[in-house]
């Protein structure tokens, strides 16, 4: 191998270790799209109240896990203020009380009102 050939396989190697690195550091952000997804089969209570699905609580329970960086948190905080703001007094109700019917306890309070840039 020429030095021309072990330099650009030294290049190569540094390229792709810090593509690899930079990978690792910044996981994927959670999207409204992922949120709504995955609360889908809570759409019902939230509307109408009555029993919590126990496929709701799996996903809320799904989304608390995958929400684990201060960013993932304020993305799903967001969505959920967006999705609150023209929602029914009732709706926003039991779309607070579903964190505590399904045994999770949320960093922040569930409400159009929340600053989520507080959420850490």
């Amino acid at each position: 191998m020429n030095k021309v050939t072990s330099c650009l396989v030294l290049v190569v190697a540094v390229a792709v270790a810090v593509s690899v690195v930079g990978a690792a550091a910044a996981p994927p952000k959670i999207t409204c799209g992922d949120v709504t997804t995955t609360l889908a089969p809570c759409f019902e209570y939230v509307l109408s109240g009555g029993k919590v699905p126990g496929n709701c609580c799996q996903g809320v329970k799904s989304l608390y896990k995958a929400a684990n960086t201060a960013a993932n948190r304020r993305s799903v905080c967001i969505c959920l203020k967006s999705v609150t703001g023209s929602a029914s007094p009732a709706a926003v109700k039991n779309a607070k009380s579903l964190p505590g019917k399904c045994g999770v306890s949320l960093p922040f309070e569930i409400t159009p009102a929340i600053d989520c840039n507080k959420v850490n």
